[in-house]
């Protein structure tokens, strides 16, 4: 992404100069003759670093250099003087400059001391970035497996590491989507530069405007200062956009906008912000069938199926079950600082013939439950959820409270024998269920519910026929 660099000086050949150098080192330069000038670009654009006089009869540069530090403290300024004394020099370092430069300088000087600040700027972001992920503090997590049904995804995803295209990862909820991205960003060519994951489902659309794109200051109430978008936080990397299917028709104009012409907007920007960012997406529902009933933008959903990934569900990943199981065992061990426990024989069956509608996430949880819950070295079957034990169909939640179904368990059947009679056509079922079908949408993912590539129910999620 090309840099951006303000120079603020009441003479304007001064400014016309450091355009002139700094243009060589390929830097977009933005003048301003005065401090209120220079103040209304500061809180309006994204810059890089900026450069100002002291001395001008609009006011101080000062008075810059301190409007910067309330607003964005990590952008640096560089102060020129045609009056220099060490003192001056001491006090401008002192309120926060990154330099001070005096006239006449010289045209390498001044290019090393912006580039210097440049690559400050630029760290400075990745620091911040990296802080911002140990603090999540996710540990380090692989793909396990050796089945044929993954490996043949694990080599697909290895192919389009290398390039820049986007890729729509699918997948019902569980199975590792966000796993599969990051695998593929380790390989590519931006794997030192920030990978950086955004639940799209998980915030309202303003809110969610304003992470992707940032915001300027002002822009609305709580706004007290610029914000970069995750789109800037990710330049050089790849950004991640899960549930890519549960944004509104506005965000997805913005996220289209930002796919053709590799620039954002800020919320309450005039300037658009060119941008370096590898897009992969994912999501657990059909964007095709999304973009049929027009709840999904068709520009958009081909703009990010360039390359489509499909994850396979752990029913059809049953030879990776024992070792899914091994490897959530030593985990769950090493996190209690216990001795390594194992299951039993009978126990081990039933985690394999289980169908596993919440996928690896499912099996992650009750792995860690039962460690937990166990006193002993061995786990037995009795230590698992009675759906697991019984082979029985359904949610999650099933059988952790016993007793009568609960109501969100009677409307989920409810839902799954009328999406079976309608022969999963979400209109119809949408139309006999007294809903919308965007209604019915958000149910079949808050109950984890699908079809099988065939396009016929799965049996995980419908009541077995025998």
């Amino acid at each position: 992404m090309q840099k951006r660099v303000l120079i603020v000086d009441d003479e304007e050949n001064v400014c016309d100069v450091v355009a002139r150098l700094l243009e060589r080192d390929y830097v977009k330069v933005l003048q301003s003759f005065s401090v209120s000038g220079a103040i209304e670009i500061i809180d309006r654009e994204t810059l890089d670093c900026v450069i100002t006089d002291i001395r001008m009869p609009s006011g101080s540069g000062i008075d810059v250099l301190e409007h910067v530090r309330s607003t964005d403290p990590q952008l640096p300024v560089v102060l020129l003087t045609a009056q220099a004394s060490l003192q001056s020099a001491v006090d401008a370092v002192n309120k926060g400059a990154f330099h001070f430069l005096h006239k006449p300088f010289r045209s390498e000087q001044l290019r090393t001391i912006v580039s210097n600040a440049i690559e400050m700027r630029r760290a400075r972001r990745e620091n911040a970035f990296l802080r911002r992920e140990l603090r999540k503090k996710v540990p380090t997590r692989r793909i396990i497996g050796k089945s044929p049904e993954l490996q043949e995804v694990l080599r697909l995803a290895e192919r389009v590491a290398g390039s820049d295209c986007t890729v729509l990862i699918t997948g019902e909820s569980g199975t590792g989507k966000e796993l599969f991205a990051r695998f593929i960003h380790q390989r590519s060519r931006r794997d030192e530069r920030p990978f950086v994951s955004i639940n799209c489902g998980a915030l309202p659309e303003n809110l969610l405007e304003s992470e992707l794109f940032g915001h300027l200051k002002g822009s609305f109430t709580s706004a007290h200062r610029n914000k970069e978008g995750l789109f800037q936080v990710a330049n050089g990397g790849t950004l991640f956009l899960d549930e890519i299917g549960e944004t509104t028709p506005a965000i997805q104009v913005k996220l289209l906008r930002a796919l053709q012409e590799r620039e954002v907007l800020p919320v309450g920007g005039t300037q658009p912000i060119p941008t370096d960012v590898r897009v992969l997406a994912a999501t657990n529902s059909n964007l095709e069938e999304r973009v049929s009933v027009n709840e999904f933008r068709a520009d958009l959903f081909y703009r990010l199926n360039v390359v489509p990934l499909h994850v396979p569900p752990l029913r059809r990943r049953a030879d990776d079950i024992p070792l899914l199981v091994e490897h959530f065992l030593r985990k769950a061990c090493e996190g209690e600082g216990i001795s390594l426990k194992r299951f039993e024989k009978e126990a081990r069956e039933h985690l394999k013939e289980h169908r596993w509608p919440g996928n690896v996430r499912e099996l992650e949880n009750i792995v860690e439950r039962a460690v937990i819950l166990v006193d002993g070295e061995l786990i037995s079957a009795d230590a698992l959820p009675t759906a697991v034990r019984t082979g029985a169909p359904g949610h999650p939640s099933e059988g952790l409270m016993g007793g009568q179904p609960s109501l969100e368990e009677l409307e989920r059947r409810y839902i799954i024998k009328v999406l079976d009679e309608s022969g999963w056509r979400k209109k119809r079922a949408s139309q006999v269920l007294g809903i919308d079908t965007s209604t019915l949408y958000r149910k079949i993912q808050r109950y984890r519910l699908g079809s099988d590539s065939s396009g016929q129910p799965s049996s995980v999620f419908a009541p077995s026929r025998g």
